[in-house]
Parts: structure tokens; sequence; C-alpha cells
């Protein structure tokens, strides 16, 4: 009798029905007697009903069977390893909408050049609503979004009382960035993790950004970008107002109690799904090339 009885399709709890994700750390995951086991460091036991939760979220200190990895996969149950507290993300396996309908829904959104420059100007449009964007490029918008993000970081260093001289750091002499310089980043770090598990476990692209475009994970740098003026960007002016000396820790710290405070992981699902329905499809006309055709 195999370890794990894999669960009929058709019995499999759809996404929405599922319970909440669950986090684990410093403990070992498991099959024993049919079923996903936990085990934690502190001597806590607990069997795990992989079929019906949404995500199984693995912090540091965690070890995992391939028969539990096997369990989960057969169950349609996502696994995501993160960092502490889930402020990084590192990998996941298995989207947890247990269809393809958001990568297709984002890949037809991206090939079609009309409709990607739509949701770039809608991105704009979230962030800075006070300007008509409507016959801006990409391009375009991409300079005037630099203009007010060196504005807000001015108007930031002025409110928090923190000197600041540019965003200007060395990746290769990290030392020698001056401390706020070094919050931003770290602030930004952590966020990028988020909005990448958020984007992965919805079943969109990381790869596929309409505003950014280069790296492996331009949509990650684009939804990002639409929070940072709510998260990341205070979290490091207030910690480097609070320790300038701070080794990442009060940034996190800062910038979690923010996510929170503004409700991101609730807000960020919804405002995706109506970022793409405000690019419709464009009716082709004889003779166009495909959307797919589109460089």
């Amino acid at each position: 009798m195999p370890l794990f009885e894999r669960p009929p399709l058709e019995t499999l709890a759809s996404a929405k029905d599922r319970w909440t994700p669950v986090y684990l750390q410093h403990g070992r995951l498991e099959v024993d007697d049919s079923s996903v086991k936990w085990i934690g460091a502190d001597g806590l036991l607990c069997r795990l009903p992989v079929a019906t939760i949404s995500a199984l979220i693995l912090g540091p200190g965690t070890t995992i069977t391939h028969a539990a990895i096997r369990a989960c996969a057969e169950s349609n149950t996502p696994v995501c390893w993160t960092g502490e507290e889930s402020l990084r993300f590192y990998a996941f396996g298995l989207a947890p909408n247990h269809t393809n309908d958001m990568p297709r829904l984002h890949a037809e959104a991206w090939a079609d050049k009309r409709r990607r420059t739509q949701i770039a100007r809608a991105m704009f449009r979230q962030r800075f609503p006070e300007l008509i964007v409507d016959d801006k490029s990409v391009k375009e918008l991409r300079g005037m979004e630099g203009l007010r993000v060196r504005g807000l970081y001015a108007e930031m260093g002025k409110q928090y009382g923190v000197t600041w001289k540019g965003r200007n750091y060395d990746r290769q002499s990290w030392e020698m960035a001056d401390d706020i310089n070094r919050a931003l980043s770290a602030a930004n770090a952590s966020l990028y993790a988020v909005c990448a598990a958020v984007i992965t476990s919805l079943g969109y692209l990381p790869s596929l950004g309409f505003v950014h475009d280069a790296g492996t994970l331009p949509f990650v740098f684009d939804v990002a970008d639409l929070y940072k003026h709510l998260t990341s960007i205070p979290a490091a002016f207030l910690a480097t107002r609070q320790n300038p000396g701070d080794d990442g820790e009060l940034v996190r710290r800062l910038l979690k109690e923010r996510i929170e405070e503004a409700r991101i992981l609730q807000r960020m699902p919804k405002d995706l799904a109506a970022l793409f329905q405000t690019a419709e499809a464009v009716p082709q006309s004889a003779g166009a090339r495909p959307p797919s055709a589109i460089a």
C-alpha cells in the first residue's frame, strides 16, 4: 500500500474553497500513516490535510521529504520556500489556482503590443492619478516615472529629516552606500519577495513585465512599484531616522507594519485583476499579424 493515497481529482477542493496558507519553520515534513505529518523542533506534532490547504509556506529551518512533496503535488497544493516571516521568496512549486487561466490571460495581454501599453498606462495612473497618460508610450512613462520618484525621495527626506543625495549605490561596494540607500535596498528587496509570492500564487507570470522588461522578474518590479510609496520608501526613511546604522532588521519590521496597515496582501489580487480588465482584446483587422507575432 502506498504511503499516501492520491485523492481522486474530482474530490480536490478548488482554490477558493481551501483553508488559509500554513506557514511552517524549524521542523520536518514527512509522510506517515497515509498523511503528511509536521514534526516541529519544539516537539509539536500534527497531521496536515494538504488536500484542503491553499498553500504550504516553508520558512527557515524546514526540511521536507520526497514523499511529502509528492503528496502535495498530487493534492494540487503549492509549496513556497521563503525567508523568515516570508520577507524573502526563493521558489515555489505548482501554481495554486489549479488552472492555466491566469498565465494565458497574462501572456495574451503581454503579447499584444497595444494591450501591453494599456496596462502600463493603467499602472502609471494608479500611482499618479492626476496625470493624463492616454497618449504616452511606455518609454515616455518611464521618463515621467523617474522624475516623480526622484521628487518623492526628496520630499520624504524633508519629511523624515534624512539627508537625501540621490539613489546611488554600488553592488560591489555595498558598504560605501549611505544609510538611506542601504535601507531602501533592504526594504525594496523584501517588498519584491512579498509581491513575487502573491504573483506566483495567483498564477501570473513574473517574467513578463509591462513597464519593466529586463531580468527575470520584470512583472514583480512592475507590481512592487505600485506600492513602494505606501510601504518600502516610507519604511526606509523612518528606519534611517530612528536608527541610521540599522542592519536591516528595523526596516523590515517597519515595512511589515506598513504592508499590514495598507492591507497590501488584500489589495494586490484585486488590483491585478482590475489591471488586466482595463486592457480588452484588440480586434484584428484583415491581414494583421496575431498578437503572438508582435515583438
